[in-house]
């Protein structure tokens, strides 16, 4: 399962790093999109988020591993098909069919994890797979750095998008199990014990968007980055994670899932502020390294409810969380895309202020 999961988190890891690195410039230099498209495209792209509390209901159909695999499948056709519809219309469709198999694999990838790996190593299982899939973020950049001159976006994308969709494939034809698991419950739950697992990924959601939505656009938007620029920066920020990702894991065990996500939180509320007030390009390719950083922190609050959640209910609560993870995330960039054009730091100041909000609510995580 091990080697299962990291070859299927490799794919995924590709596919939408591919897509993203090329999706801002995609958007303003083929399709000519602004920043209230940016910000509807990236909230139905986070729909299939929202949706993820119905893996509960597939898996009955289909094993969770074979889902996993189905998944990564169709986040190929998603981004193979992109460059084929470069329109507003054309983006929302094909942006829908990737984020739906991104979304529902993330969700079964973590359920799975969870299954398989106990209280002490999941931390750390977690933080390898972020260590490959930075790995994996730092080919797909440099890769695209040298064929972005070559090759069309249509061209990239079709050869990005086959790879994964090969990788579906080999997937789904493969059984890593354990017929001794735990059975899941196979029917959505919502527990008074899990609020504050609900609320963690609520407030990850909503501030999390704001960086994929805005971040990004503001770089090559304001900034002006080029596409080449844009990968070098993805490239660089994916070394850091490389060696990092690891790191907190161990630290996860070490200081605890409180002390690790206060940190975190603490550290965005300056992060955000800085995006809305820096004027230097190099100031703000440093924050977003800065903030992919502290986004590997999350994991954290999947490895919080491992220590108190029922084995049984990991499965259902997984697509809970995500979904939950999601509900602001489907609303947040579009409203974010609006005051954008009324001023492009009120979005980033609102993410201060969910990161704040954010801080005061981990202080009431207890667990030893």
């Amino acid at each position: 399962m091990y080697r299962y999961l990291m070859a299927l988190t490799i794919s995924a890891t590709v596919g939408l790093q591919g897509w993203r690195t090329l999706f801002n410039n995609f958007a303003v230099e083929i399709a000519a999109l602004d920043g209230h498209h940016i910000g509807m495209i990236q909230s139905i792209r986070e729909i299939p988020g929202f949706l993820t509390f119905l893996v509960v209901f597939i898996i009955i159909l289909i094993r969770e591993h074979r889902l996993s695999a189905l998944s990564i499948f169709f986040l190929g056709i998603g981004v193979a098909i992109t460059g084929l519809f470069p329109s507003y219309l054309g983006l929302l469709m094909t942006t829908m069919v990737m984020s739906f198999g991104f979304h529902y694999f993330e969700t079964t990838n973590q359920s799975l994890t969870l299954q398989y790996f106990d209280k002490h190593t999941s931390p750390l299982v977690f933080g390898k797979q972020r260590s490959y899939a930075a790995a994996s973020n730092i080919g797909i950049g440099l890769l695209i750095f040298f064929i972005a001159s070559e090759l069309s976006y249509t061209q990239i994308y079709l050869f990005i998008g086959s790879i994964i969709m090969l990788t579906g494939v080999w997937g789904f034809s493969k059984d890593p199990t354990d017929q001794n698991m735990d059975p899941q419950r196979k029917k959505m739950i919502f527990r008074k014990k899990y609020i504050l697992f609900y609320i963690l990924n609520f407030m990850a959601g909503a501030r999390r968007q704001i960086f994929i939505a805005f971040a990004v656009f503001l770089l090559v938007k304001k900034f002006e980055f080029t596409v080449q620029e844009v990968a070098i920066l993805f490239v660089i920020n994916n070394l850091i994670n490389f060696f990092l990702s690891p790191l907190i894991g161990k630290s996860i065990i070490r200081y605890g899932e409180r002390g690790v996500l206060s940190l975190e939180y603490f550290c965005l509320i300056f992060i955000f502020l800085a995006y809305a007030t820096t004027e230097s390009k190099i100031i703000v390719a440093i924050l977003y390294i800065l903030d992919h950083i502290f986004f590997n922190f999350s994991i954290a609050i999947r490895t919080y409810f491992q220590k108190v959640g029922d084995p049984k209910d990991i499965a259902p609560s997984m697509a809970a969380g995500f979904a939950c993870n999601h509900i602001a995330a489907v609303f947040f960039p579009a409203i974010g895309g609006l005051l954008w054009l009324v001023d492009y730091r009120i979005p980033f100041v609102g993410g201060a202020v969910l990161s704040l909000v954010s801080l005061l609510v981990v202080q009431k995580i207890r667990v030893r």
